[in-house]
């Protein structure tokens, strides 16, 4: 795993905890060198600040004016120069004539000497200071005017040496490289925990392996025909790919919005409800019968959202229904071939009782009202699918004690139906409308029957179902998914219906006839559907 790790390079992680350690370090010691060169500054700006303010002073000293210009100024002047040099932390006091000869001095033996520096700009009554070596070592001075009235008759300088300067400096500097290295501590830790934290989170991929699993993860969402949402606990999409953008005919942003915005079933939008665990639910949109799955994503005991997934179940629905016409067309002929065996066994046992009429007779009455009902339906209705459905629900509705009427103004030829919609529609639509008037055909008692209609008229495929129950009164509610008028019903049959409807852009409609329900759909002929 080691060697792994190593050939692929540096973590994510380990990348920013060294980037941010570089940073962290060259931000402390930039800091820490801004701060020093501040302190030095300050300090020296506070230096020349102090040594006018001491120079000022003495100079300013009724005293020291009259004692400049008595005879031997030193003897009094060199005590009181020491004491205030002690007292204020300056390193040296020098009050001078104006020619610069010394009257104090921290040494006494320099006393008398010429006054190492500048005096100028004093003598012309002007305050000053400047850097300069004398004879205690380079040092800031400051020099001003000693004045009697408007003569100026004495100088006073007062300076501290530049070790003394830096020695503050030191003294400052201490607790300055103490925060610097507490930051600098700091900084670490903090970079070292988020790395850790990334670490965790990015499971110590590089740069290059996130962004190929990005690149995966991006090509995966956008290829799978699978409809795939991301919901959180507020009930907003923060991932929808373009399957599930199909599936659900979504259009413009998705991401952000509101599940209940997005213009969904409501019973869809109820199922994808955060902490809800939904499996294989049937759905229905405007166009597709969809499969549900929702799984609520927890880490911990936290709930972070659902993951919705969605699978498109229209056309195995449609394939069901073929297959559920068929099965009735199938168990239609077994029915009719035990029946016709039973018939076989009667007209033999007329044979060998020599009643060769009655035996024809009855052979040929049974085979005509069969074929009667064979040949209205394949020549009314030249679709081989259509064919078959109609001829097994005739058959069921005869068995169940039922007739199932073909009206004489039925004609559909193959052609109107490949410029209508796809057969597998037209079986979902006559289909479930026959089944449901069957039942209610056999609960209104007595000659239950079904009549149905089918043809073109004024542009459009016409498809009419009546039955001779008791009628329906629920309007538009019949074609909501879950509506039945039997207790054990599923409320799935109409709903499709208006489903396939929808998909051919046709209209249906459901009303009260002479007879009982009246469903009547059209189809526009031009649509060509795929």
């Amino acid at each position: 795993m080691r060697m792994t790790r190593e050939r692929r390079g540096w973590s994510l992680a380990r990348q920013l905890l060294v980037l941010q350690v570089i940073i962290v370090g060259v931000l402390v010691v930039a800091g820490a060198v801004l701060a020093y060169l501040d302190v030095a500054g300050r300090t020296e700006d506070s230096t020349r600040e102090e040594v006018i303010s001491v120079a000022l002073t003495i100079a300013d000293s009724p005293a020291v004016v009259d004692v400049v210009q008595a005879n031997e100024p030193s003897a009094i002047l060199q005590p009181f120069a020491e004491r205030v040099r002690h007292d204020t932390g300056v390193d040296f006091i020098t009050i001078m004539d104006t020619d610069g000869r010394r009257f104090t001095h921290p040494n006494p033996d320099r006393i008398g000497e010429k006054f190492l520096g500048h005096i100028d700009e004093a003598l012309a009554g002007r305050v000053f200071t400047e850097t300069y070596t004398g004879t205690l070592g380079p040092s800031v001075r400051a020099v001003v005017p000693v004045r009697d009235g408007d003569r100026i008759v004495a100088l006073v300088s007062v300076g501290i040496t530049l070790d003394a300067i830096a020695g503050q400096v030191r003294d400052r500097l201490v607790p300055l490289v103490v925060v610097a290295l507490v930051t600098l501590a700091a900084g670490m830790t903090g970079t070292y925990l988020v790395s850790r934290r990334l670490a965790r989170q990015t499971h110590g991929l590089g740069p290059a392996e996130l962004g190929r699993r990005l690149e995966y993860h991006e090509a995966i969402l956008h290829t799978v025909r699978e409809g795939l949402l991301l919901v959180d606990q507020a009930g907003r999409v923060t991932l929808c790919n373009d399957g599930a953008r199909a599936l659900l005919d979504l259009a413009g942003e998705v991401e952000g919005r509101l599940l209940g915005d997005l213009g969904l079933p409501a019973a869809m939008v109820a199922s994808m409800a955060p902490d809800r665990t939904t499996r294989d639910e049937i759905h229905l949109t405007e166009r597709r019968v969809l499969v549900v799955n929702c799984t609520p994503v927890r880490s911990g005991n936290s709930a972070h959202g659902t993951v919705v997934t969605l699978r498109d179940h229209t056309d195995l629905q449609a394939l069901t229904g073929e297959l559920d016409s068929v099965r009735g067309f199938a168990e239609s002929l077994r029915s009719q071939a035990h029946e016709a065996a039973n018939r076989l066994h009667t007209v033999v046992s007329l044979v060998e009782l020599g009643r060769y009429e009655e035996a024809v007779e009855f052979a040929t009455a049974e085979l005509a009202l069969a074929q009667q009902l064979t040949d209205r339906v394949v020549n009314a209705v030249s679709e081989p699918v259509l064919a078959a459905l109609l001829l097994g629900k005739a058959a069921e509705a005869n068995e169940r004690g039922a007739e199932l009427v073909i009206t004489p103004e039925t004609e559909i030829d193959d052609a109107v139906l490949r410029g209508t919609i796809a057969p597998r529609d037209v079986v979902t639509i006559l289909g479930n409308l026959i089944d449901n008037a069957l039942d209610a055909a056999i609960e209104g008692g007595n000659a239950p029957r079904v009549f149905v209609t089918a043809r073109t008229e004024d542009g459009a495929l016409l498809l009419r179902v009546e039955d001779t129950g008791p009628g329906l009164a629920a309007g538009e509610v019949a074609f909501d998914r879950g509506w039945s008028t039997k207790a054990d019903g599923r409320g799935l049959g109409l709903a499709l219906v208006r489903q396939a409807v929808r998909r051919g852009n046709g209209t249906i409609e459901v009303g009260q006839g002479e007879r009982g329900a009246v469903f009547t759909v059209r189809l526009p002929t031009a649509l060509v559907s795929s």
